[in-house]
């Protein structure tokens, strides 16, 4: 009898601790920021672009971060066209460090420090990091992170905004923001959402069964804050996000039922922005087809 109780209470401790390693917490706020390498590319004159995103763990909280002692890209920075501005989540490949041809075994370190937390990201040119446009649409979740042959003749998306560079507007002082985005048409077609079957679940409910957090193949255009406080920043309407917000109906590519904006007759974007406070701001809009995303950036000086 008494091996019998050892055995069992043997049993539910390792159940216990299976249970406990298997347990995930998420997180509204309170956690860090992790800059993230996410891979390099040779280009034509023989230099090369490191690509660099970031990973924040919180599901609400945002950072603005100054380029400076807590967000600092070294060699040649401490700025090297990093954001100050970070959006919840996973923010995928959203700026790229350019290094020499002769650049080698060196590293580029981005060091970025919130909520009293240093993480560091190491840009190098390690064979494992070597990118393409198909890593990069696997990625992004393209057809739900399953790769097509059409990809290979995949080109991205352009982006040219029709606002004079550089503006100056005063707070409160609405600002119109026109861009015309093309693309080849590659990946094809629209994603249509499926429809609810009688006496089941909305799909849109269905736990997900790939790696990657799906992104459907249609056309898809919208502004973000790239430096600057965001909280300081309205938009006229709610810009589709432009970081993986998984959650249902959630105003996300990645957000199930995948729900997209209609693409405008004339490829032309619309939208308008007031300021609260002044300060100098970076506005990018963000283009992309499901699988690769181009941008196209606006600053903007606002006085009182």
């Amino acid at each position: 009898m008494r091996r019998l109780t050892v055995v069992l209470a043997l049993l539910l401790v390792a159940a216990a601790a299976n249970a406990g390693a298997q347990t995930r917490f998420t997180y509204s706020r309170g956690q860090s920021v992790s800059p993230a390498f996410e891979g390099w590319w040779q280009n034509d004159d023989g230099t090369y672009s490191l690509f660099f995103g970031y990973m924040n763990s919180n599901w609400e909280e945002t950072f603005h971060i100054p380029v400076g002692p807590d967000n600092h890209i070294e060699p040649g920075g401490p700025d090297r066209g990093q954001p100050t501005h970070f959006y919840p989540r996973r923010n995928l490949f959203l700026f790229t460090v350019e290094v020499p041809a002769d650049f080698g075994d060196d590293e580029v370190v981005w060091t970025l420090t919130t909520n009293g937390r240093t993480e560091r990201a190491y840009g190098s040119l390690r064979t494992d990091y070597l990118l393409d446009p198909q890593t990069i649409a696997t990625e992004m979740g393209a057809n739900f992170g399953r790769v097509i042959d059409e990809w290979r003749t995949n080109e991205f998306p352009t982006v040219r905004l029709q606002v004079d560079q550089p503006r100056r507007v005063r707070v409160g002082e609405p600002l119109q923001l026109v861009a015309f985005v093309t693309d080849d048409g590659i990946p094809t077609g629209n994603y249509t959402p499926p429809e609810p079957e009688p006496g089941k679940p909305h799909p849109a409910y269905t736990p997900p069964r790939q790696i990657v957090p799906g992104n459907p193949a249609a056309l898809r255009f919208s502004w973000m804050v790239y430096r600057g406080d965001a909280s300081k920043v309205q938009f006229s309407e709610d810009q589709l996000k432009t970081w993986q917000d998984t959650r249902v109906y959630s105003n996300s590519p990645w957000s199930p039922p995948y729900i997209l904006p209609p693409v405008p007759e004339d490829g032309r974007w619309m939208a308008a922005v007031s300021f609260d406070e002044p300060g100098t701001y970076v506005l990018r809009g963000m283009a992309g087809d499901g699988a690769l995303t181009s941008s196209a950036e606006l600053t903007v000086t606002v006085t009182p």
